[in-house]
Order: structure tokens, then C-alpha cells, then sequence
């Protein structure tokens, strides 16, 4: 897989963003994830707007309810750094 290189960020997407993108890809309305992580819809929906911080305790039950790593909720915008060809 040496000749794929990862792609690069084309916008950048804030904590709040990368929350509702992934739950939209998922087809969960925030009513729904309100259920399955335990968390007020109204919390989501001011997580999602950033008008909340989403906080590693929440990330993590987030990140359970939506099957991904916290990280991906916590640093939607990190990419690797290049590596050097050995």
C-alpha cells in the first residue's frame, strides 16, 4: 500500500462538525444518538453547533455510541506526518 498517499484536508471541520457529519453518515437523527449514548438531544445539538465542548468523558460515550475512536470526534482536522521513505 507504499504507493497510496493519504489525502489532504480540503476544509477544516471544527469538534462540533465532525460529530454531526459522522452521525449523518450513519443515518442516526440526534434524537437517536440522544438514546443510544445517554446524552440530552439538546447537549448533541449544542455539541454539534459548538456551542458546548464536547470534553473526553463525552467523546468517549459518543465515540462508543457511533462505533469510531474518540480521536476522530477530538481531532477531526490531525493528519499524520509524512513519513520518510526507509
Amino acid at each position: 500500500m507504499k504507493q497510496f498517499r493519504p489525502a489532504r484536508t480540503r476544509i477544516e471541520v471544527s469538534v462540533g462538525e465532525s460529530v454531526r457529519i459522522i452521525r449523518e453518515l450513519q443515518g442516526l437523527s440526534q434524537n437517536e444518538l440522544a438514546k443510544l449514548s445517554r446524552i440530552p438531544q439538546a447537549t448533541i445539538s449544542a455539541i454539534e453547533n459548538d456551542r458546548v465542548r464536547l470534553g473526553v468523558e463525552r467523546a468517549k460515550v459518543l465515540a462508543r455510541a457511533l462505533k469510531c475512536h474518540p480521536a476522530v470526534l477530538v481531532f477531526p482536522g490531525w493528519e499524520f506526518p509524512e513519513q520518510s521513505a526507509a
